[in-house]
């Protein structure tokens, strides 16, 4: 007999599978597992600039072999050669003053550091950011909610079919957009922290990656030494416009954001130089026409979009923590799982230097010293 309309035909394998698939946490009753993160939004809150600050990069206080940070460690992966490695057997609540410069090394090193079953989740807002604040003051979002319960530090990333306006403000356009946070700053973020509290039950809502310093690498000797020295003007405009467009509801705690940043950065600790422009913030090299600031800008958005030789994709499930250094990375949202499934973490954001340009130098035979390019005969 042929099946009704309302059967499915199901074989053993595909109850198998089902069986087999993993998923992760969720209340049974789809209610959020953490009530006290949930987004607060105040159209009438108001937050102080936090003002120019002397930093001093803990990195610099860090023993290049780790001692501190890896004591514990069961396995420590690259995620890929250029960006990424997850540490087994280390929790963050646990790290000594010494372990927390040797995080911040670590992630000036590798741009990304994961970090699973973590309890950082669960120890409470004060004690979240004072292992946080160990990397520069915290950063209060111009618009983006905090906790209901307090701690407006506390950055919330909220996506669940009761609250669409994350996923409202990418409609009609790809969520795919490279950036680092609030570059528009005079002080930019540095070793910046997101934990994730709930993910979407079977996959989806990872973080991509991308290495700013490989970024630049990659590029041939002579067309960086043209970038060093370039400045541009980055500010947070399209963010406050979109926000607007919440009518009463929507929340502008600052004025918009306006500064002008060297396109090629010294990380203050490694030295290492790092490309800094992304395509969400960054919207003009300071004295090029405009045709010849859009030409060059889209070319280096291409390049950091492109590139996945230098890319990692960071999955989560609850108790994940990403931590990762804004000054040498690009990151994006994926936004790929069913609308409606919820998506729930928080982010604290330490400031940190002040951009370091780097010095434009002449062609000295670096080409020639890059095996790679020698070898294929592009010296």
């Amino acid at each position: 007999m042929a099946p009704s309309a309302t059967e499915t035909m199901t074989s053993p394998g595909e109850n198998l599978l089902a069986k087999k698939l993993a998923t992760r946490a969720k209340n049974a009753d789809d209610t959020p597992l953490y009530l006290d993160y949930m987004p607060f939004y105040d159209p009438l809150e108001k937050v102080e600039d936090i003002g120019s600050f002397d930093h001093y990069d803990p990195g610099h206080r860090a023993d290049p072999a780790l001692p501190n940070l890896l004591a514990d460690a069961t396995k420590v992966i690259d995620l890929s050669p250029h960006v990424g490695t997850e540490i087994e057997g280390v929790q963050l609540s646990k790290l000594s003053p010494a372990s927390l410069d040797e995080l911040a090394l670590m992630a000036a090193k590798r741009g990304a550091l994961v970090f699973r079953n973590q309890d950082f989740r669960d120890i409470g807002f004060e004690a979240q950011k004072k292992i946080v604040s160990h990397f520069g003051p915290l950063h209060v979002h111009g618009w983006a909610p905090h906790p209901a319960a307090g701690s407006p530090e506390h950055m919330v990333i909220y996506d669940h079919k009761e609250d669409l306006r994350v996923r409202k403000s990418w409609k009609g356009r790809s969520p795919i957009q490279w950036h680092t946070d609030q570059s528009p700053e005079p002080q930019t973020p540095g070793t910046t922290f997101i934990c994730m509290l709930e993910s979407p039950a079977a996959a989806g809502g990872d973080t991509l990656v991308s290495s700013s310093v490989q970024a630049f690498k990659s590029l041939s000797p002579r067309f960086r030494k043209r970038l060093e020295g370039l400045t541009a003007i980055h500010t947070n405009n399209d963010g406050v416009t979109q926000e607007l467009k919440n009518g009463e509801t929507a929340v502008m705690r600052r004025q918009e954001l306006i500064q002008e940043h060297p396109v090629v950065i010294v990380h203050p600790v490694t030295k290492e130089k790092a490309l800094y422009v992304n395509p969400v913030y960054t919207k003009k090299i300071v004295g090029f026409d405009e045709e010849e600031s859009d030409y060059l800008l889209g070319f280096l958005f291409d390049h950091i979009a492109k590139r996945q030789d230098f890319q990692c994709r960071i999955r989560y499930e609850a108790g994940t923590v990403l931590v990762w250094d804004q000054r040498i990375t690009n990151h994006s949202q994926t936004l790929d799982y069913p609308a409606g499934e919820r998506r729930h973490a928080f982010r604290l954001t330490p400031l940190a230097n002040k951009p370091i340009p780097a010095k434009i130098e002449e062609d000295d035979g670096e080409c020639e010293r890059d095996f790679g390019r020698v070898q294929l005969g592009l010296c």
